[in-house]
């Protein structure tokens, strides 16, 4: 059995593969392809199967989505709605999006009112039909699309979440008119309340479904002339994974891919583990992604925004930060040393790389201090010069000259600390929990090599190091389940209600669910749910999400659950009248999973003479070990200063730490006492 993970990051692709006859893993990193991501793929799993045909299970996360949002690089979109809400986008919320500049902009609306025609139909909230639709007149306005050769049109009807009728109509129409056409419905997308959110949802969901369906489609054409024929299985932003097919119709729900493929291999780590609230930081080329992970529970939302774009599908709930191994260092106006959130990416990459980048970034401050050496080839393929890394620092030197390439080089990195600290604060302090109660999980190609300084920072007292760091998400989404959400906004005031009535619109849903899983195959066996409710207090505005336990059996304990998020969240409580406005649940079906060995080696740290490597600590430069990760026994332990190097990814060790290989071979870093 041959189980592939392959994670598309903005710098690299990674792969994992575990081997079922022999219970191990093995890597492959390639770099990433930006103008044909389908080639980096291949590259990979060449490096990880002999024949792909011989694959039992391919799982892919990706950030082709993603980039399209942020880059604007997605497709014209065009909008039927409600006549009367021509401008739901363009009114948005009308939050001052910097609260104390008064001449700052709202983002731009992702479709243009230009693009946005009006049918008259209305529904009204309660799902009764206050004018009917009206198909002749909806027919000459799709008849306009037609004239305009739309290729991407999103239907967003006011209250379709609670009768879908009219917009499954105009879908009909659109996709009769229109065949070669990507078409969406906000019913199908986002079937709850609060019409910007799910009409932006909507359109973030056309805004990218032609590329996604075609990179999709390409990458199903070029696998299957190389021989495989099994599934194509896509990670997606709730931690779960979905059928190809899915993802073409709603390729919204992968926003968040790649870094869920991360947060779901942390869960699986701290099980095996027993280390049950971890604090992910992933830190790749691009940017860095951190996660709070409380007993295990992996946390959804559906609050986040990609870019400045409201996107209420269900994610894990994922604080990002443009901090990475390609970010740049650069002065502002005021000769003020930043870094990033621009990145050197895969093309031209870092100074150090020698393919025409000139910008200093964290990855040549590394290369310039001896965290990096100067041998490590990134991804495999990629070697770095340290002449070079210098180099690009010295336009920033000149306008700094109290400083040299050394002193700059540790700003650099201190910075970019600073940033992810920020970013980790934000998912931790800002919500009531403590960083120094949890365990810092740290992966991506960079993240082990800057983790003991974030958690120094935070007082953080022990650190995870993945085996394998930089195919960790990669590893993620070849362990995670198959999941889907399901949402239903009806609102009910629980002292109104009885628990019975409340529990059967959970039921209503899982029925629904479990309808869609038995059509792919899944048996009702093999399924388990999850529930939640969109609780308020009576008068609020927003909600929050309250988990429903199978133990829970009254009104007052569903009640006594949304008192201790209330308070935690926003440090007080009441008994007031609370109201229920949204259900929600998760199918999963469980999959094949790995049987990971136990690390074993013969070589043991203390007896083989090791190298050392003069790498900067605390503003001189120090001699310190160079171990290879893979020579190490398992439960070897020793003190830092030190670096440990592997395939895709190097550990710093500082001076104040030490670090102890465990039984799977996961490496961990604990704080010495001052």
């Amino acid at each position: 059995m041959l189980l592939v993970g392959v994670d598309v990051g903005g710098t690299f692709t990674d792969g994992v593969v575990y081997d079922g006859d022999s219970h191990r893993l093995q890597y492959a990193k390639a770099p990433s392809t930006p103008d044909d991501p389908t080639q980096g793929v291949l590259d990979v799993l060449e490096g990880l199967v002999p024949d792909i045909k011989d694959i039992d299970r391919l799982v892919h996360g990706l950030t082709i989505g993603t980039n399209a949002i942020l880059e604007g690089k997605g497709a014209d979109v065009w909008i039927l709605t409600t006549r009367g809400f021509r401008d739901v986008l363009e009114i948005a919320r009308t939050n001052r999006p910097i609260l104390y500049d008064i001449k700052s902009l709202k983002p731009q609306a992702l479709v243009p009112r230009t693009r946005t025609f009006e049918i008259n139909e209305r529904m009204l909230f309660d799902g009764s039909v206050r004018k009917a639709f009206d198909p002749i007149e909806a027919r000459a306005i799709v008849e306009k699309l037609v004239a305009e050769n739309a290729n991407s049109v999103a239907i967003c009807f006011l209250h379709s979440y609670a009768n879908p009728a009219h917009e499954q109509l105009a879908e009909n129409l659109v996709r009769e008119l229109l065949p070669t056409a990507f078409v969406c419905s906000s019913a199908a997308v986002l079937s709850q309340f609060r019409e910007y959110e799910r009409f932006n949802t909507t359109a973030l969901n056309a805004y990218i479904g032609p590329i996604m369906s075609d990179y999709l489609e390409n990458l199903r054409d070029r696998l299957g002339k190389k021989g495989y024929k099994q599934p194509i299985f896509v990670m997606a932003s709730n931690g779960g994974v979905s059928n190809l097919d899915l993802v073409k119709q709603l390729p919204v729900m992968t926003v968040l891919s790649g870094p869920a493929g991360g947060v779901a291999a942390a869960v699986e780590l701290g099980e095996r583990v027993n280390i049950r609230n971890l604090i992910t930081c992933d830190m790749g080329g691009t940017s860095t992604d951190v996660c709070l992970i409380e007993d295990l529970e992996t946390p959804v939302t559906h609050e986040q925004f990609i870019g400045d774009y409201a996107n209420r599908t269900p994610q894990i709930e994922i604080n990002a930060v443009g901090a990475g191994g390609g970010s740049i260092a650069w002065l502002d106006a005021g000769d003020i040393l930043m870094v990033g959130p621009q990145s050197a990416g895969a093309d031209p990459g870092p100074a150090c790389y020698g393919f025409g980048g000139s910008s200093p970034t964290v990855t040549d401050a590394n290369l310039a201090l001896n965290r990096l050496g100067p041998d490590t080839a990134l991804g495999g393929k990629i070697t770095m010069d340290k002449d070079l890394a210098i180099a690009g620092m010295r336009l920033i030197l000149e306008r700094l000259p109290s400083l040299d390439e050394y002193s700059l080089a540790d700003g650099i990195i201190q910075i970019a600390v600073a940033r992810m600290v920020s970013a980790i604060k934000e998912i931790s302090i800002s919500r009531g929990f403590d960083p120094r109660d949890f365990t810092l999980v740290a992966y991506g190609g960079a993240g082990p090599m800057h983790a003991a300084f974030i958690a120094d920072e935070l007082e953080i007292p022990r650190i995870l190091i993945p085996l394998g760091p930089g195919n960790f998400a990669a590893f993620g989404s070849l362990i995670s389940d198959n999941r889907r959400d399901y949402s239903l906004t009806r609102t009910v005031c629980p002292r109104d209600s009885s628990i019975a009535d409340i529990l059967s619109t959970f039921t209503e849903l899982e029925d629904r669910g479990r309808k869609e899983f038995e059509d792919y195959g899944v048996g009702l066996d093999q399924t388990t749910t999850r529930r939640w409710a969109g609780m308020r207090y009576l008068g609020q505005s927003w909600e929050l999400e309250v988990p429903i336990s199978e133990s829970i059996d009254s009104i007052e304990a569903i009640e006594e659950v949304f008192y201790q998020l209330h308070e935690r969240r926003f440090g007080h409580k009441t008994t007031d009248i609370t109201e229920i406005v949204n259900f929600r649940i998760a199918v999963i079906a469980g999959g094949d999973k790995p049987d990971l060995l136990p690390w074993v080696n013969d070589r043991s740290v203390t007896t083989e003479k090791q190298p050392f490597r003069s790498v900067y600590f605390n503003d001189k430069f120090i001699d310190v070990p160079v171990y290879r990760r893979d020579e190490l026994l398992a439960m070897t332990e020793t003190t830092g200063p030190a670096v440990i190097e592997e395939n895709g990814s190097t550990t710093i060790i500082p001076p104040s730490w030490r670090f102890r290989m465990l039984k799977f071979g996961e490496l961990l870093l604990e704080k010495l006492d001052s």
